[in-house]
């Protein structure tokens, strides 16, 4: 489960140059990322449908918490301290929010390390974070399914989240598919604006949002 999770986060950053991400010092960053995934279409993918339990006949498609990430305006920091095994008690709480138990102890080492948090409260934060954000209801669960641009999605989570301005939202997508919803956040879960995550941000004209299972 470790590894999947560490093949998705290495996909979903491809694209940013290495020198935006660095080691850093624990709580010094600028703010915070929520990455909301779509579940069906990591599940889509050969790593998805073969190591995740998020893409069992029994999970829920929908969008889930990918993780919190801490940002500086120019890059990111990653990995910044060394964090021994995660707890199975703070590991079991989350899974209905991130529903990969290698998801959450890799977001812990490579972003929560970063946040200068101690781990309960580093997941309290995410959970706060996913619960800050409202999901539009043409887009929950397989009723979401279908084919959208990246700017109807964009505001339709505008739409359902008043504040949510342009500037503070961006997509991921590759091959076609959307994988994400980026949201940024300040350190008291407010939206902000964020250039550089809004600049790699999806600007595609037609989007597939597959179903799940």
């Amino acid at each position: 489960m470790i590894r999947a999770a560490a093949v998705v986060a290495l996909a979903l950053f491809a694209s940013v140059p290495a020198a935006a991400q660095r080691h850093g010092a624990p709580g010094d960053f600028d703010f915070y990322v929520l990455s909301l995934s779509w579940s069906p279409a990591w599940c889509a993918t050969d790593a998805g449908s073969a190591a995740s339990p998020q893409c069992s006949e029994e999970a829920q498609s929908r969008f889930v918490a990918h993780g919190l990430w801490p940002q500086y305006f120019e890059g990111y920091p990653e990995y910044c301290g060394n964090v021994g095994p995660l707890p199975r008690r703070l590991v079991a709480p989350m899974l209905d929010i991130m529903p990969d138990g290698g998801l959450v102890a890799h977001q812990w080492r490579k972003h929560g390390s970063c946040s200068g948090l101690a781990a309960e409260d580093y997941f309290a934060t995410t959970r706060a974070a996913f619960a800050r954000v409202k999901i539009p209801p043409a887009l929950q669960a397989s009723a979401g399914a279908g084919t959208r641009s990246a700017a109807a999605v964009e505001a339709a989570f505008m739409a359902a989240n008043p504040g949510l301005d342009a500037d503070e939202i961006a997509l991921s997508c590759r091959d076609g598919l959307l994988q994400e919803v980026r949201i940024c956040l300040d350190r008291a879960l407010d939206f902000l604006a964020c250039g550089e995550v809004d600049a790699r941000g999806c600007r595609e004209a037609r989007l597939l949002i597959p179903a799940g299972p």
